[in-house]
């Protein structure tokens, strides 16, 4: 209780024992002047020598009596005062609504109708023991709360103070009590919330670690002695510095006075990108962390939880590997299978071509010789077309296989040759503008610039009924970029493939296996849009 409360307690107490020495006892409950020893003894000298001045003393008395038991009524706190026998002579109208009894039933009752019967005998000789010391006023029960006793048999917490007036069996005791129920069952349920929340901290499987403003540890859970292998009692108090690796302890702590000064609560650390931590032994870690705070200036307080993605990592870094490893088989394999389609196309261009030719020469010849002889002439004349269609198909297989004007002229003359070839073939107009006519481009990028494109073609002639196809290739510092669209009829992206239907996943298939990229936009009625880039100079993984 505050020394206000005190000293009103005195005073109830003084002007209860006034009403005593004056006979006053058909109000009890208005017992409220302040009349001290001395003072008691002046005015009944005064009431000897001039009784008019007593009558106005006792007037006087009476009234300050009055707003005395206004004050005592009008107080928020119990207020109850005993007599030497601990018996009940004041009970303020706080005391009626927190006790639950009228003051009627409790004036002149033993005060241990308001005490548990279990601590009534302590209590007693609390009172008691407190009379004896001569100390006026003192708070009861120490530092722990007391337990008071409604007339429901309910019992409560409450803190109180005493105070004593008197002499001898004069003596009164005033009480000024407090009803603590709902501050302690607040204290309770954040008691309750506070032993759940560390429950939670203390069973979470991500490490919980809560540095104060000045970047030292204050909160370390189980999880962060595992993953940081240091134990509680070693990281409470250090600075937070100890768990980052020395080479990022200045971005950290730059990053965490920005987060201070801004105004999010919480957010995740670094982005989209992994931080590294520092164990105890000195091993360097990837983890996940995210950061919040809470308070207001040099209080605040900032909680990093954060994940150990080792093993995740490795896993990424394992199967990256085996990604680069697989591209370059593949890469292998498709190089392997353009110098065998190269060797097939050449062989069939070079010796099949030649032999064929020379069969034609043969054929010329004996027309020529056996021009009189009709059935002979007749006979020859469907060789030769026959040698004819030959030749042809063998240059077109030839072709298909492998362009060997890929690999004699280059790719620009090669491409061009592509687009004329195919107007020539299937009528659809095509335009092919190259950034650079003179640019160099060695295999295997050539080869995949000019399969993408054929393919390209191909799929517009065989599925999107195009009628015009306009085809660019631009080379900057960083790659080749490659653009093919016609004006067909397109289709929806997010419907499924044909299940015979490769072609524009051999599109994808060839610019990945260069590190490439390739972007397809078409819908129902608007055509299709190719746009594939593959990176050049540097490295590029699994070429």
């Amino acid at each position: 209780m505050g020394a206000a409360l005190l000293a009103v307690g005195a005073l109830v107490t003084l002007l209860a024992l006034g009403a005593a020495v004056l006979g006053w006892h058909a109000q009890p409950i208005v017992v409220a002047a302040v009349v001290a020893g001395s003072g008691l003894a002046v005015a009944g000298a005064l009431l000897l020598r001039r009784p008019s001045a007593g009558q106005e003393s006792r007037q006087a008395l009476h009234d300050e009596q009055a707003r005395v038991a206004a004050i005592v009524e009008s107080a928020m706190d119990p207020i109850v005062t005993i007599d030497a026998s601990q018996r009940i002579v004041l009970f303020n109208a706080a005391a009626e609504q927190v006790f639950g009894w009228t003051r009627a039933a409790v004036i002149g009752q033993p005060l241990d109708i308001l005490i548990p019967q279990r601590v009534r005998p302590a209590h007693r000789e609390h009172v008691l023991r407190f009379g004896r010391t001569g100390v006026t006023s003192r708070r009861m029960g120490g530092q722990s709360l007391l337990v008071g006793l409604r007339a429901t048999g309910e019992e409560f917490p409450v803190e109180a103070s005493i105070s004593q007036h008197g002499d001898g069996d004069s003596k009164l005791y005033t009480v000024i009590l407090r009803d603590v129920t709902q501050r302690v069952r607040s204290q309770q349920l954040l008691a309750q919330s506070e032993g759940r929340l560390r429950g939670i901290i203390e069973s979470a499987m991500d490490a919980i670690i809560t540095v104060d403003a000045g970047e030292r540890v204050v909160l370390f859970n189980a999880a962060a002695e595992q993953v940081f292998r240091c134990p509680r009692e070693q990281a409470i108090g250090a600075p937070l510095n100890g768990f980052i690796p020395e080479r990022y302890r200045g971005s950290h702590t730059r990053h965490v006075r920005n987060f201070g000064a801004s105004d999010s609560r919480s957010r995740r650390m670094a982005g989209q990108r992994v931080v590294m931590g520092l164990r105890r032994d000195g091993e360097e870690f990837p983890a996940e962390a995210s950061i919040s705070h809470i308070g207001e200036g040099d209080e605040k307080l900032y909680t990093v939880i954060l994940r150990d993605v080792t093993e995740r990592v490795r896993a990424d870094e394992a199967l990256r590997r085996s990604k680069d490893q697989l591209r370059e088989f593949a890469q292998a394999a498709q190089s392997v299978r353009e110098q065998e389609k190269s060797r097939i196309a050449r062989e069939l261009h070079d010796e099949l071509g030649q032999a064929l030719t020379a069969l034609k020469l043969d054929v010329a010849w004996l027309k020529s010789t056996l021009h009189s002889e009709h059935a002979a002439a007749a006979k020859l004349d469907a060789m030769e077309s026959m040698l004819n269609a030959t030749v042809a198909s063998t240059r077109r297989i030839s072709s298909d296989l492998r362009p060997l004007i890929l690999d004699d002229l280059g790719l620009v003359p090669a491409l061009e040759w592509l687009v004329q070839n195919f107007t020539q073939r299937t009528g659809i107009v095509c335009n092919l503008s190259i950034g650079d006519p003179d640019m160099e481009i060695g295999d295997p990028h050539s080869t995949a610039i000019f399969r993408i494109l054929q393919e390209s073609l191909t799929n517009a002639a065989k599925h999107a009924k195009a009628s015009r196809i306009d085809a660019s290739l631009h080379r900057d510092a960083s790659g080749i970029e490659l653009r093919v669209r016609d004006d067909g009829v397109g289709f929806a992206l997010d419907a499924p493939p044909r299940r015979d239907s490769y072609g524009l996943l051999g599109l994808r298939e060839r610019a990945f296996l260069l590190g490439g990229e390739v972007h397809i936009d078409s819908a129902p009625g608007r055509g299709t849009a190719i746009e594939v880039r593959l990176p050049l100079g540097g490295d590029v993984s699994g070429v």
